[in-house]
């Protein structure tokens, strides 16, 4: 079983959704998505939103090795995604020598805005956080406490982890940021970092026609006839 976690936000519950279905339709091997909902999450996550927070799941993706009880395997994305390929071939990469696996961007946003008119914050290993391959059990410095008192840079820059060596890479394709790598062929991930398609103001960006299309077959009626 794939286990997978979500980010959840309610103000893209749209983009949730149709995340969960491209991972599902595309997927060889059975898949379990659990969506982290902080009315879910609270007697776990009880940190106050912190003012440059822009989503509801800043936070709450570092208790997935926790809600793992620490075993076995686990991939977190955020919802502002869309997969475009078999999510299988990434849970295949697992490497046991690493803690954690991230695609590695050297992302520095431009912009002091993002989608909903969210600040946009710039830090070391901007992004890495957003899509998550975790060895649960070499990640047990990640408890509640921890999650719950560290400072935000800490935990998105990895900090929690004894050498950054134990961090290991993921293929670029795995996380394609929409509005700032360059098209390329290829991609199995497209992420809509600064909005997405189900935004007025980004209905045009790259893999805005993809995306539309995964809503519509999210959204297809069943045949009456069945």
């Amino acid at each position: 079983m794939i286990r997978i976690f979500i980010g959840y936000d309610p103000r893209e519950a749209a983009a949730f959704a149709v995340l969960a279905h491209s991972i599902h339709a595309r997927a060889s091997r059975p898949v379990s998505i659990a969506p982290l909902l902080l009315s879910q999450l609270g007697g776990v996550l009880w940190r106050e939103r912190h003012p440059l927070q822009s989503t509801d799941f800043s936070f709450s993706r570092f208790l997935v090795p926790y809600l793992c009880g620490y075993e076995g395997w686990a991939l977190f994305t955020d919802c502002d995604m869309l997969v475009m390929d078999d999510v299988a071939k990434l849970w295949e990469l697992r490497d046991e020598r690493y803690a954690v696996q991230v695609v590695k961007h050297e992302h520095v946003p431009k912009e002091d805005v993002k989608f909903l008119g969210q600040p946009q914050t710039r830090y070391e290993k901007k992004n890495w956080s957003s899509v998550m391959l975790f060895n649960n059990a070499r990640c047990k410095a990640l408890t509640p406490d921890y999650v719950n008192t560290a400072t935000g840079l800490d935990l998105h820059r990895f900090r929690w982890l004894e050498d950054e060596a134990l961090i290991g890479a993921l293929p670029h394709r795995w996380n394609h940021l929409v509005g700032y790598d360059a098209p390329t062929p290829g991609v199995a991930l497209a992420h809509y970092t600064i909005g997405g398609p189900y935004f007025p103001e980004w209905r045009d960006c790259e893999y805005s026609a993809e995306w539309r299309a995964e809503l519509a077959a999210t959204l297809r009626p069943l045949d009456s006839s069945q």
